[in-house]
């Protein structure tokens, strides 16, 4: 293309409080539409508003957790718009004096490392949701969402694709899911993305014209939703017209952009300092002390399963991509200490028979301690691999642990030398004519001799020691015929 695509995101961030941000109104997803009400959901007259303290909290993790400085003095503002979801007519937000600001997150993509600027972290209430219903051509509101406490993430403009676009919010999801702030349920609107985009000539510094695409709720859709406008754009440009400044929406069943109203600027809002709450004061010993309780983050842990579990850096991408995975790895890998095979059994076999029976890795019937002592087991040659396989689907099945099911099946492996010698020793004396073929040099006829020790010890010879007797014993035999 001739053009350089210039993405900044806002990300708001729905947080795991119990209430509302500014009463003691349940913030939970999921009731009836209007359950989760009181008079400052309502708006109604003499309402006042007090700020959960856990909002704050969150919002100091997460500006931690991005690098940001962390005003010692933040203040709201009111930002007035007029929609039915917002029934005060204004939404409690922060304007120019944010709680976080001037940060960074780095994302990672086809193995090219990005820093991405964060321009602000700030508290703010989310909206109602209007409901349109086309049988009885109406709209309803629902105001449960009405207050429940939002972050909201402003990038800078440091986005070049699409692509990026969308690993940008995948990190970042990771980030607040590993902090344990929000659930970042996109389909349920936990975790929602505004994009605005321009194109500009390659080579210039000077930034487009750009559109903004609302309340866009998944990661493919982002990226296809950043596509199309990135193409309509071109395509104005190119017929030499010129971009408006608009606010558009996202049609995925058709997967275009369509134009919803003219773009808003700051003085739209009419913000000022809102009158009922007093500033938001943040002693520095506050900051330490949730600095101090922060849980390792992605990178983190990414860093350390490559470095000091020499993990590869996609074994390790793919058990960082959610906190239950590390977690999970951590504990098997606890009690065998063999982190490849523990990464292994993880992400093919455990990670397989959970996506065919439609669960996810918190309901899995085999615990990380079962796993990791099935992982023991081998590696002390208690059981063979093979045996493991099938020790596997039982546990899967039923919850037990490894050692019920191999007791309960006499699945110990035969490990004693002598023991397996008599069992080579018979099948030798009973299949002479396989030998002397043997010994006339079909030397194929070594995995037959194998398959019937096997088969007389019903699969649990040790197979190292199995192959390693039949050829000492075929050789030493061959030797003596000759």
């Amino acid at each position: 293309m001739d053009y350089e695509t210039v993405i900044g995101l806002e990300v708001h961030v729905q947080l795991l409080t119990d209430s509302k941000i500014f009463c003691a109104a349940n913030a939970h997803f999921g009731a009836d539409p209007n359950e989760h009400i009181d008079p400052l959901t309502f708006g109604l007259p003499g309402a006042l508003p007090v700020l959960n303290k856990k909002t704050a909290e969150f919002a100091i993790l997460l500006g931690l957790a991005l690098h940001c400085q962390i005003r010692k003095t933040s203040r709201f503002a009111r930002k007035h718009y007029f929609y039915p979801d917002l029934p005060k007519g204004y939404q409690i937000s922060q304007y120019d004096e944010p709680l976080c600001e001037k940060g960074h997150l780095d994302i990672q993509r086809d193995g090219t490392n990005r820093t991405i600027g964060i321009t602000r972290v700030h508290i703010e209430e989310d909206a109602g949701k209007n409901i349109h219903d086309s049988r009885t051509n109406s709209s309803l509101v629902d105001l449960n969402r009405a207050g429940v406490p939002l972050l909201e993430v402003v990038s800078e403009p440091d986005l070049r694709s699409p692509a990026e676009a969308a690993q940008y919010i995948r990190t970042l999801r990771q980030i607040v899911r590993y902090l344990g702030i929000s659930d970042g349920n996109m389909e349920e609107g936990s975790l929602r993305c505004d994009a605005n985009i321009s194109l500009r000539p390659l080579g210039t510094m000077d930034y487009g014209t750009r559109t903004e695409i609302k309340n866009i709720n998944s990661f493919r859709f982002v990226e296809k939703a950043l596509e199309y406008e990135v193409a309509r754009q071109v395509s104005v440009l190119k017929n030499g017209g010129a971009i408006e400044q608009e606010t558009r929406l996202y049609d995925n069943a058709k997967n275009v952009t369509r134009s919803m109203r003219s773009k808003e600027e700051s003085s739209d809002y009419r913000y000022f300092p809102d009158p009922d709450l007093p500033p938001l004061i943040v002693e520095e010993s506050w900051v330490n002390s949730l600095r101090e309780s922060m849980t390792k983050l992605p990178g983190d842990y990414f860093r350390e399963l490559v470095s000091n579990f020499e993990l590869s850096e996609y074994d390790a991408g793919v058990l960082v991509s959610e906190r239950a995975y590390i977690d999970y790895f951590l504990k098997t890998n606890e009690l065998c200490n063999n982190p490849k095979t523990a990464c292994n059994w993880i992400t093919s076999e455990l990670f397989g028979y959970l996506k065919k029976e439609g669960k996810n890795i918190s309901h899995s019937p085999i615990t990380p301690e079962s796993l990791g002592t099935l992982i023991k087991l081998v590696d002390q040659e208690v059981i063979s691999g093979k045996m493991a396989k099938t020790v596997f689907e039982e546990m899967f099945e039923t919850g037990k642990s490894p050692e019920e099911i191999i007791d309960a099946r006499g699945l110990r492996q035969i490990t004693s030398a002598e023991q397996i010698r008599e069992f080579v020793l018979q099948v030798i004396r009973d299949n002479e004519k396989q030998f002397q073929e043997y010994a006339g040099g079909q030397d194929r006829l070594h995995g037959f001799f194998v398959g019937q020790v096997m088969k007389m010890t019903k699969g649990n010879a040790n197979p190292k020691i199995v192959n390693e007797l039949i050829l000492e014993e075929l050789q030493l035999r061959k030797t003596s015929n000759v």
